[in-house]
């Protein structure tokens, strides 16, 4: 750690991983309500759980986002933090407001815009929230006038999502109206301006682990982020297909769904061609899987599954079905969450005092690939169910209850790769929390290219 003020993602990273958990134990919650008797109806639905699981996995992801932005800032910048203090009461508020929408889910209190089901007041607790975090930002970077691409585009992309939250404030009677603005929100984050905060994370991760020119690694950024634009906003459009909106949305949703998983397919392509640079000789070879692993799996989770079922003359039949879970799933894991925990990788052996090779464990390890296993479970089973679900239910006829009935078996397997990507999840938690401050590498020096071709 080379700037006093990077502790402060310390906090954000606590937090963060403490939200993954508990949005874990909604999510197990909610795949054990398709398995039979369900005695906490009464007091958790499915519906609840559901509801507390996603909006745990947006707020957390965030959460993350903001920990790596003041990780990497300084190290961009080569400057302290405009004001740690500043941090300190953003991370405050946000959890505050996180905590009270949660306890609001449970007793009713929520808009009922799906995803975007906060109530008013916590709506506006986030929109301060995100002028703090950007306002710190911002002061840091005008202060010294550094400015590299990575930087540009990681400030681009938390920039853009906060005035895509903007539309999240507006309510509609019309509810064709409503879940055409949603999208304005909700895409254009998680296909959108996030993939930008991805990319921006991913070139500071392969310039520092795998000794690639910083000048190659940010000419891709352009890349992506051109991809990013040029398909992520029109391909909105697939979410319009079945709303009640004119028919033209469907051929421009489904040619510009078909170019969206040339970003992903770039970010693969981007980090394949650093790691072949220089192998896997960073010490830290734990942040490397989980980087390299980001890369691969939001390539096969947002761009290909996702095509598979986003063309329009697939997507009326798939459309609601598991097979939307499937995608989900997976694409949301290898996007954001493995970034996410490819930074806190990176950056926890500087916040506990160790150099980089105390970043790896056998923890650590057992906890990336029972995630990664898990995930892959998880992706199949909803696959095999939302197939069946598609076949049962939209072509032969049946009616929703007796095809779940029919397809139970996958909502079991589910449970069961669930349940081992939570216990990957859980040693990632003791990994970080207890394992990792007292864990020491041996001296290593760092690689010649964590210092020069930062520049």
């Amino acid at each position: 750690m080379r700037y006093r003020t990077q502790t402060v993602a310390y906090a954000y990273f606590v937090v963060a991983l403490l939200l993954y958990g508990l949005q874990m134990v909604f999510g197990i919650l909610s795949i054990a309500k398709y398995l039979g008797p369900d005695p906490i109806k009464a007091f958790l639905p499915f519906d609840v759980t559901k509801e507390i699981h996603t909006n745990l996995l947006i707020v957390w992801v965030l959460t993350g986002f903001m920990g790596a932005a003041y990780w990497l800032v300084p190290e961009e910048t080569r400057s302290e933090l405009h004001s740690p203090r500043l941090a300190n009461w953003q991370l405050g508020l946000w959890t505050t407001a996180g905590v009270t929408a949660v306890v609001g889910y449970l007793f009713r209190w929520t808009e009922g815009n799906k995803l975007l089901e906060q109530p008013m007041p916590v709506k506006l607790g986030i929109v301060v929230v995100m002028l703090m975090f950007l306002y710190n930002i911002g002061m840091t970077i005008w202060k010294v006038k550094r400015f590299t691409t990575t930087l540009g585009v990681l400030l681009a992309g938390l920039t853009l999502t906060a005035i895509l939250y903007l539309p999240a404030l507006f309510t509609f009677d019309n509810y064709t109206v409503s879940i055409y603005y949603r999208w304005w929100t909700v895409h254009l984050w998680v296909e959108g301006v996030w993939e930008m905060v991805q990319g921006a994370l991913l070139a500071y991760l392969l310039i520092r682990l795998s000794g690639a020119d910083r000048e190659v690694m940010e000419k891709w950024l352009y890349v992506i982020v051109g991809l990013t634009f040029i398909a992520g906003i029109l391909g909105t459009a697939h979410h319009y297909f079945w709303i009640g909106v004119p028919s033209y949305w469907q051929a421009i949703g489904g040619v510009f769904s078909a170019l969206e998983p040339l970003a992903f397919l770039g970010m693969a392509i981007y980090a394949y061609m650093a790691i072949r640079r220089s192998g896997l000789a960073h010490p830290n070879r734990l942040a490397l899987h989980w980087t390299i692993g980001s890369a691969v799996f939001s390539a096969l989770g947002a761009g290909i599954l996702g095509l598979a079922h986003t063309w329009p003359s697939v997507n009326k039949w798939t459309h609601g079905t598991m097979i939307t879970a499937m995608h989900g799933h997976m694409a949301f894991f290898g996007a954001y969450v493995m970034i996410v925990l490819a930074m806190i990788t990176y950056a926890a052996p500087g916040l506990f005092g160790h150099d980089q090779e105390a970043g790896e464990s056998p923890t650590g390890i057992w906890a990336f690939w029972l995630q990664i296993g898990g995930m892959f479970g998880m992706t199949m089973a909803f696959a095999a169910a939302g197939i069946g679900q598609t076949y049962l239910e939209r072509i032969m006829g049946l009616g929703y209850l007796e095809t779940q009935h029919k397809i139970q078996v996958h909502f079991l397997m589910v449970l069961g790769t669930g349940l081992l990507f939570t216990l990957g999840v859980g040693l990632f938690l003791y990994d970080f929390f207890f394992l990792a401050p007292r864990r020491r590498g041996s001296a290593a020096a760092w690689p010649a290219v964590a210092t020069e071709s930062q520049g």
